[in-house]
């Protein structure tokens, strides 16, 4: 027999992501700015062939607290990194050529950081979003200083931005 805990860390995944994806969608990027750090997902209705069909997100992702890598988040007040990342997906999303930003929303959740991390593997592990599995690249950052001149990623090449889903 499984036993039931609210609190378990499991639970808690899970209670984050059904929060997350039975609020309304938005548009993408969401009006007007807000504060905080979560988790998104990003959801796909147009008439684009290879996407037509899905039902789940298209994209999982994060927006961590500013300083959380080096220990700092807990003492500097919160931004609008969760804002931002979205913000910044829209503008990639723009730049490609068969895809128009008006078909795409998107939503969002606000978590502490002990939950942003557990939510999105919940949720990639559910729906495993196509640009999370099939299309590498789509939501990383900058990869910081010294490696600007590294391989592109996968969203990143003309092949993808045209829409299609094959290496070149």
């Amino acid at each position: 027999m499984r036993a039931y805990n609210p609190l378990s860390v499991d639970e808690r995944g899970q209670n984050a992501a059904r929060a997350l994806m039975s609020s309304p969608a938005a548009s993408l990027p969401p009006e007007p700015t807000f504060d905080g750090a979560g988790i998104y997902t990003i959801h796909y209705g147009g008439p684009f062939d290879a996407y037509r069909d899905m039902t789940g997100p298209i994209y999982v992702g994060k927006a961590d607290p500013p300083g959380k890598r080096q220990g700092r988040s807990r003492t500097r007040a919160a931004r609008v990194v969760l804002h931002d990342r979205l913000t910044k997906h829209a503008r990639s999303i723009e730049q490609a050529e068969n895809l128009d930003l008006r078909d795409f929303s998107c939503r969002w959740l606000g978590l502490d950081e002990g939950g942003i991390g557990l939510t999105e593997q919940v949720l990639s592990a559910e729906y495993r979003p196509m640009w999370n599995v099939v299309v590498a690249g789509f939501g990383i950052n900058d990869p910081g200083k010294g490696r600007t001149g590294q391989r592109k990623a996968q969203w990143d090449t003309p092949c993808i931005r045209a829409g299609h889903t094959q290496s070149t």
